[in-house]
């Protein structure tokens, strides 16, 4: 299944299982390693075609750009980060979304409620 083939709930379920996956087997980090969330992706079973979606919630925006470089890739970091970022928090609105933030600096954003299993404090 192709990077087009992702919908919102598929979004929001890889986006959940990789942060808690993240955060249980890394820490919390501000960004984690590609090598970090494509170990994620598999651990959690989900198509490594999936994985750029992955990439632009839990990498820096220049390690996403350097991975998609180093396999021929055009990837719009902003873009996909905005589309996750509404698929995570239910469409809240992302008039704050600014492409160079970490995840760890989404404002108003419940962590609890996105990452339920994991202790973020």
């Amino acid at each position: 299944m192709g990077l087009g083939a992702i919908n919102t709930a598929d979004k929001h379920a890889l986006g959940k299982a990789v942060g808690e996956d993240l955060i249980q087997h890394n820490g919390k980090k501000r960004y984690y390693s590609v090598k970090e969330v494509k170990e994620s992706v598999k651990r959690n079973n989900y198509p490594m075609d999936w994985s750029c979606w992955a990439y632009c919630i839990f990498t820096s925006p220049e390690d996403f750009s350097t991975y998609h470089e180093s396999i021929g890739e055009s990837c719009e970091y902003g873009v996909m980060e905005a589309e996750m970022v509404s698929a995570m928090t239910n469409g809240a609105s992302t008039s704050w979304f600014d492409a160079d933030m970490s995840w760890l600096e989404w404002p108003d954003v419940d962590f609890s409620a996105i990452f339920d299993s994991i202790d973020l404090s």
